[in-house]
């Protein structure tokens, strides 16, 4: 009170909420939209080929799936989302592309004033591997020097899933890496048999990926149900049409 009164205009621009700047997908209202919005992020994620890439199945999928005479497509919505969800995870590379860009500092600075000391509370695989009998990895903390690091891991982007990629040793990248593949192949298996009978476990096949959130230890527990998901519905879709209505009954 004593601070506004003196300064108001000060205390107005303190109170304000400061600006967010996100991945805005509310502006999207068909499946082109989302897959070219989605596409400029994950050319700036990695690199145009690999939005190339994200871009071909979900073109493939949509061409599957009009094929069958429907006008909606759900299935290549699934796959937009769900492909997406898999080739955006968040790595070493892409927390220090976040942590750099330019959004986040105006960001912090309109938090605060005065003299500032920002700390960060990273657990990196290489460094805090996961406790062996709770499975969880302790952070460590790191000073503001931390910024000048991201801003030369972040320029090496291009290293990820290479061989010269050390992050990608470690058994969660790995993982991430892998379920991007078996999610490519699933869906080309999918498509290779879909027909209108079999589309609504195709779509929930499809939009699996969903369910995998969090990361560590969580996300390892969260992908183990998807995959226990996947194994039934798969086991449905590829059952002969009697005994599919038959277990989904």
């Amino acid at each position: 009170g004593r601070r506004a009164a003196s300064d108001l205009a000060r205390v107005q621009v303190l109170a304000a909420p400061a600006k967010v700047i996100t991945l805005n997908m509310a502006a999207s209202r068909n499946l082109d939209d989302m897959t070219s919005r989605r596409s400029e992020f994950l050319t700036a994620y990695q690199n145009a080929a690999y939005a190339d890439r994200y871009r071909a199945l979900v073109a493939k999928t949509r061409a599957a799936e009009t094929a069958l005479g429907g006008t909606k497509t759900p299935l290549a919505e699934a796959v937009e989302q769900g492909y997406f969800k898999l080739l955006a995870y968040k790595d070493e590379y892409e927390v220090a592309r976040l942590y750099t860009q330019p959004d986040f500092m105006r960001r912090i600075d309109a938090m605060f004033e005065g003299s500032y000391r920002l700390q960060f509370h990273l657990a990196p695989p290489i460094l805090n591997p996961p406790d062996p009998v709770t499975g969880v990895a302790k952070k460590s903390a790191f000073g503001p020097w931390m910024l000048t690091a991201f801003r030369l891991l972040a320029r090496l982007k291009g290293l990820r899933g290479t061989a010269f990629d050390l992050f990608g040793r470690t058994s969660e990248r790995k993982l991430e890496r892998q379920l991007i593949e078996d999610y490519e192949r699933t869906i080309t298996e999918l498509l290779a048999g879909l027909s209108t009978e079999n589309l609504p476990i195709a779509v929930s096949i499809a939009a699996l990926p969903s369910e995998i959130r969090g990361f560590g230890h969580v996300k390892l527990r969260n992908v183990e149900k998807a995959r226990r998901a996947e194994a039934d519905l798969l086991a449905r879709y590829r059952a002969p049409v009697g005994q599919r209505q038959t277990q989904a009954a």
